[in-house]
């Protein structure tokens, strides 16, 4: 029975780790032990690190680790590539020499050998996919197709000129200092893929994540399972066997939570401006106050009843322009403008 408890107890465990990984950023879990989880997973933990080194090997240790940082994610190179693959075949290697004996057994037939090595696969495949695939790069050849794919809104982003490309920046575009190049719905640099995750391959990026995320229930459920089953020998499974999950997953997706959400930030900025505007609209109405004499004090009853200051202050423009929907948004995800016939056609057109 105590093993059964404990089944439960890595199931309970894997799954909190991994939705605070992927989801401690959300509003809903802010104040939350799932929040606090997220912040240490991905920067306190690494920060503690830093003090640790710091603490041992002075600052030539910690300006070690920064440098090996900087040449590895600052630098246009296949090591997180190379780091990826080796801990994907070593993890693999690791499940097939101390499980692999138990399957097939009591919950689990033989076809979850191979059904391991095409999950695996798959894994791989998306991640070369992503890595060697095309980001969105804008030239001078098709810059003025995408600007009439993506408009400018003139609030968050307005028409200028790339000062690197000497080309149009497009809106939601951003020119990569790492690939040399600007990149159209640009989202973030990902050393482990060593590549820009743009308009052309979000698609791929979001597929990989989520093929791994399914990859750690399958492995957290094939490992539980495997376990249950050894219980009628009183056998127990590598220790190793048991975290497959929680270390696949987050050694894999550990990077790839990096995401800017600019109209989020405009928003927040805009409230803030009002408030300051209300501030100096209450300031300047009591420094009026002070300086009237003779003036008939408010009635307690009208002043109840009149307006806030906040209320009289202009609204925030909430709309957002490229917010088409979750569904159009994400159908413009999977079937990226640039590949559609229309944007070819287009590029007949000019040609």
């Amino acid at each position: 029975m105590s093993l059964h408890w404990a089944l439960i107890c890595h199931g309970l465990i894997t799954l909190t780790i991994v939705v605070s990984f992927l989801c401690g950023q959300w509003r809903i879990f802010q104040g939350t032990p799932i929040s606090s989880i997220h912040r240490f997973l991905t920067f306190g933990a690494y920060q503690y690190f830093l003090r640790f080194i710091g603490a041992v090997f002075g600052d030539r240790g910690t300006n070690l680790i920064l440098s090996v940082e900087y040449y590895c994610w600052d630098r246009p190179n296949p090591i997180l590539q190379l780091i990826y693959l080796a801990i994907i075949g070593t993890t693999y290697y690791i499940i097939v020499k101390t499980s692999f004996s138990y399957i097939p057994g009591y919950y689990l037939s033989e076809a979850h050998r191979y059904a391991s090595f095409l999950a695996i696969a798959v894994g791989i495949l998306l991640f070369l996919v992503t890595s060697f695939s095309d980001p969105g790069t804008v030239k001078a050849d098709n810059v003025s197709r995408y600007l009439s794919a993506y408009p400018y809104d003139n609030i968050i982003y307005t028409e200028k000129e790339c000062p690197t490309c000497k080309i149009p920046k497009l809106a939601r575009s951003k020119h990569c200092s790492l690939c040399n190049r600007c990149v159209a719905r640009f989202d973030h640099h990902c050393g482990w893929m060593n590549n820009c995750i743009g308009e052309r391959n979000t698609r791929y990026f979001l597929a990989f994540l989520l093929w791994h995320f399914l990859l750690c229930i399958y492995g957290t459920i094939a490992i539980g399972l495997v376990l249950a089953g050894r219980l009628k020998e009183l056998q127990i499974v590598h220790v190793l066997t048991v975290y497959y999950g929680v270390d696949n997953s987050l050694r894999s997706l550990a990077p790839y939570v990096v995401q800017t959400f600019k109209w989020q930030d405009y928003i927040s900025w805009q409230k803030k401006l009002i408030e300051a505007r209300a501030s100096t609209a209450a300031l300047k109405a009591n420094i009026a106050g002070m300086t009237t004499e003779g003036k008939p004090q408010e009635s307690k009853c009208k002043s109840f009843f009149r307006r806030s200051l906040l209320q009289d202050t202009e609204a925030i423009v909430k709309k957002n322009v490229y917010d088409k929907g979750f569904f159009h948004n994400l159908y413009e995800v999977v079937f990226p403008v640039s590949t559609r016939a229309s944007f070819l056609h287009t590029k007949s057109k000019s040609g």
